[in-house]
């Protein structure tokens, strides 16, 4: 599998990182290790426990790591969470929904970590 269409199987945009970073080798480095970046961990643990600064600061770090990376529906799902817990700013979201949008967010971040996983083993071997 190429880069290419590993961003293709994980619903990334590999144009948007090649702006960023315009050499192979860096966008695999870097994707290699988005599994670690603890940003989504801090969401989740922050949206379990109704956490609206934790919520923010989780989301606006993943929503920055993701738009780097290329991975433009997830960046856009966290923003929108970031955006509703920005300070200052009121929330249109009920429980019920935010509740909706955090599982939505997360299965598509399950399935990129599986997918660069994935590719991970198979470069490996």
């Amino acid at each position: 599998m190429t880069l290419q269409e590993l961003y293709e199987n994980i619903g990334g945009s590999y144009d948007s990182v090649k702006r960023i970073l315009p050499m192979d080798k860096l966008i695999e480095k870097f994707i290699l290790k988005f599994p670690e970046d603890k940003s989504f961990e801090k969401l989740s643990g922050a949206w379990k426990g109704r956490d609206g600064q934790g919520m923010f600061d989780g989301a606006h770090m993943m929503k920055g790591v993701c738009a780097n990376l290329g991975l433009d529906r997830l960046s856009a799902a966290a923003s929108e969470i970031a955006e509703e817990f920005r300070p200052g700013n009121t929330r249109r979201l009920n429980d019920a929904e935010l509740d909706r949008r955090m599982e939505e967010l997360a299965a598509l971040y399950e399935r990129t970590v599986s997918g660069i996983r994935g590719y991970s083993t198979e470069k490996a071997t």
